[in-house]
C-alpha cells in the first residue's frame, strides 16, 4: 500500500523554516508526493475511548449547562459529550490518573472540562481558549489513550501522534509535558525542530517513536528526505493555529497534512479565531468538527496577573526602565518584551552595565545559546531575560514575577499572550506596559482589554489616546467592555 513522500535517502537539507519568522519558502514541501488517498484501503483503527461516568450520566441537561455557564464554557457547534468537572469523571486509566495526581493539579481547567470527553471520543474537536488555559493537557493526555489502543510501531513507521507547533520553545514545552505524562506508560515522543542538529532528530526518528513535536519547516525536511513518514498519524493536533497562520505557515501545513489519512483525527486549538483559521478548520476538519470556546471571545487577559501601563517618551523608556529595576529586581524572574533583535541587544548591554544579570533570546541566537538562556532563566541563575515575540506563545517559566512590556507589541493579541506569560498556574504576576506615541493605533483594543480586567491600573490619558485614535488598530475584539482599572499609575514620563 502506497502512501507516497520519498522514502530512503539522506536527511540532509537546509534549515528552512525550523520555527523562525515565516514569510516566503513556499516552496518547502514540493518535493512530497501528492496522496490519493481515495485509491488507498485504509487500514480501520480505534479512535473512541470514552465512557460516560455514572455521576455524568445522571447529571441533567440543565445542571450540565449550568457547569458550563460557571466555567464560561460555549459549544458553538456540534453535538459535544458533556462536561466532566473531576478528574475521576475523566474515564482516564489509571496510569494517566496517577500522573495527574503526581502533577498536584487540584481540578481540570474549563478547556479540559469539554476537551477531554470531546477527544476521547474520538470526534474531531477545535478548541479556542486563552493562553496559559491547560490546552496542551487537553489534547496530549487523550492523545496517550489513543496511542496505547494502536498496534505497535513496526520498522520504518513514523508516529501515531503528530503535534505541529509555531515556535521552538513552544515545541519544547509541549515536550516537556510528554515527559512528564508519559514515562509510565512508555510512550517515546521526541521534538523536531529547526536552529539543532538534525542526526540526532533523524536518528530517532528512524528508531520509531510514538510522538513527534514538529515545527513545520524542519518536519518538511525530514518528510521530504524519507527520514520518516505520516502514514501512521492518526491523532493529528495544531498547537497555536492562530500564530502558525500570522507566521505564514499555512502551506507547510497543508503538504504536511497532504500526507496524513483523512480518516485521521484532528483537534485543532487557538487562542483566537480570525477568518484564517476558520478557513484551516474548516478544510483540515474532514468531519463536523465540535467547536469549543472557553471564555467570552473577546481579548483579555488573566485576572490574576496585575496590569499596569505608563504613558513613556519613546526616548524615555531606557531611563524609566532602569528606574523601574531599581524597585522591583529582588531576585524574582523579570521578561522584558522589545520589539526587534537589536532593541534586546542594546537593553541587555545598558542592563549589564548597571550590573543586572540579564540574557537575551531571538531569531539571530543558536538553538543551543537560546536554550542555554532559557534554562538560566528558568533556574534563577540569570533572572532577566530579554526578548522578542519568539517567547511570547511558549515560554512556561514557575516563577516568573514581572513581565515588562518595554516595546509595545505590532498586535493586540500579542500583548495578552506576552502578558500571559505571568501569573500562571494560580500565582500571582504583574506587567507592566510602556505606551508611546508611537502606539497609539492600539490604545483603544489596549483599554477594551484593561477594562475588561479586574486588575488593571491605566493613567486617564490612554484613555484619551484611544478616543482620538477613532477605531483604534485592525484587531478589533469588539466593543468596549467594563470593569475596574481608572488610576493614574505612572503618569507622563518623558
Amino acid at each position: 500500500m502506497g502512501y507516497g513522500g520519498n522514502r530512503g535517502g539522506s536527511y540532509g537539507g537546509n534549515d528552512r523554516w525550523g520555527g523562525g519568522k515565516g514569510g516566503g519558502g513556499s516552496n518547502l514541501g514540493d518535493g512530497l508526493n501528492r496522496v490519493d488517498w481515495k485509491s488507498h484501503e485504509l487500514e480501520t483503527f480505534e479512535k473512541d475511548f470514552y465512557f460516560e461516568h455514572p455521576d455524568v450520566t445522571k447529571r441533567s441537561a440543565a445542571d450540565n449547562a449550568k457547569e458550563l455557564t460557571d466555567r464560561e464554557i460555549s459549544i458553538v457547534s456540534g453535538n459535544a459529550p458533556k462536561a466532566v468537572v473531576t478528574f475521576e469523571q475523566s474515564s482516564f486509566p489509571e496510569y494517566i490518573l496517577d500522573s495527574i495526581k503526581k502533577a498536584g493539579f487540584p481540578s481540570p481547567s474549563p478547556i479540559q472540562c469539554q476537551g477531554w470527553p470531546t477527544a476521547l471520543s474520538g470526534k474531531d474537536m477545535i478548541g479556542i481558549a486563552a493562553t496559559g488555559s491547560g490546552k496542551t493537557c487537553a489534547f496530549l493526555l487523550p492523545g496517550m489513550v489513543h496511542i496505547n489502543a494502536q498496534p505497535h510501531l513496526k520498522r520504518g513507521d513514523g508516529p501515531c501522534m503528530l503535534v505541529l507547533a509555531p515556535t521552538r520553545e513552544l515545541a519544547c514545552q509541549i515536550k516537556e509535558e510528554c515527559d512528564k505524562f508519559g514515562g509510565s506508560s512508555g510512550i517515546k515522543n521526541l521534538c523536531v525542530y529547526g536552529g539543532a542538529p538534525k542526526g540526532d532528530q533523524a536518528r530517532s526518528l528512524r528508531e520509531g517513536v510514538e510522538i513527534v513535536i514538529a515545527t513545520p519547516g524542519r518536519l518538511i525536511d525530514f518528510l521530504e528526505s524519507g527520514t520518516t513518514n505520516c502514514r501512521r498519524v492518526t491523532y493529528l493536533v495544531l498547537d497555536e493555529a492562530d500564530r502558525m497562520l500570522d507566521m505564514g505557515f499555512e502551506p507547510q501545513i497543508r503538504k504536511i497534512t497532504s500526507q496524513i489519512r483523512p480518516d485521521r483525527q484532528t483537534l485543532l486549538w487557538s487562542a483566537t479565531w480570525p477568518a484564517e483559521v476558520k478557513t484551516l478548520a474548516r478544510d483540515l476538519c474532514k468531519e463536523d468538527p465540535i467547536h469549543i470556546k472557553v471564555g467570552s471571545g473577546l481579548l483579555k487577559a488573566n485576572d490574576n496577573i496585575l496590569q499596569k501601563v505608563e504613558i513613556v517618551g519613546k526616548w524615555g523608556k531606557q531611563q524609566r526602565l532602569m528606574k523601574l529595576m531599581e524597585e522591583i529586581c529582588d531576585g524574582s524572574r523579570i521578561l522584558i518584551f522589545a520589539e526587534t533583535k537589536r532593541s534586546c541587544d542594546e537593553l541587555v548591554r545598558e542592563l549589564r552595565a548597571q550590573r543586572y544579570p540579564a540574557l537575551a533570546i531571538h531569531g539571530d541566537k543558536e538553538q543551543r545559546e537560546r536554550d542555554w538562556c532559557l534554562e538560566a532563566f528558568r533556574s534563577g541563575e540569570s533572572p532577566i531575560l530579554v526578548a522578542t515575540d519568539v517567547a511570547s506563545r511558549g515560554l512556561d517559566v514557575k516563577g516568573c514575577k514581572w513581565v515588562i512590556n518595554f516595546d509595545f507589541p505590532g498586535q493586540i493579541e500579542d500583548y495578552v499572550h506576552r502578558v500571559g506569560r505571568t501569573g500562571r498556574a494560580g500565582e500571582k504576576g504583574t506587567a507592566i506596559t510602556f505606551f508611546s506615541d508611537d502606539d497609539t493605533k492600539n490604545a483603544r483594543d489596549l483599554v477594551d482589554i484593561l477594562k475588561r480586567s479586574s486588575n488593571s491600573v491605566f493613567p486617564s490619558e490612554l484613555e484619551d489616546l484611544a478616543r482620538r485614535s477613532g477605531k483604534g488598530g485592525g484587531n478589533r475584539r469588539g466593543g468596549k467592555g467594563k470593569g475596574k482599572g481608572r488610576g493614574g499609575f505612572g503618569g507622563r514620563r518623558y
